[in-house]
This record gives structure tokens, sequence and C-alpha cells, in this order.
């Protein structure tokens, strides 16, 4: 799965949470760091980071 970094960065905004937040509640940096860069990532991560975010994981994934 993709990110989508503009969805992303709005869900974002709308949690009012910046990536510090995210790290802080479980979200390797690494691995947030090549995830918002384009990298691949598992579904589970996906499904976290839309959690601490309080949005759907169609909001922030690339869809074709």
């Amino acid at each position: 799965m993709k990110l989508d970094r503009k969805k992303y960065e709005l869900a974002r905004a709308r949690a009012c949470k910046g990536q510090r937040e995210l790290v802080a509640e479980g979200i390797p940096k690494g691995t947030l760091c090549r995830i918002v860069g384009g990298g691949e990532a598992k579904p589970e991560t996906m499904g976290r980071i839309a959690k601490i975010l309080g949005v759907d994981v169609t909001e922030i994934i690339e869809t074709d």
C-alpha cells in the first residue's frame, strides 16, 4: 500500500498531530519517513496510522 501524501497531511492537520506524535504513539520513525517518502507499507501499518489520526484507512492511501 502507498500513502497519498496530500490526504495524509490533511488528516494530520485535522487531527492536530505532527510526526512526533505519530512516533510517540508507536509508529517507528524510519518506517514513517519511508512511507511518507513514497515507499510501500504493510496494511496493518497503514491501519495503525489511520487509527492514530482518527480516519478510515481509505482516507490516507492512494487509490487508482
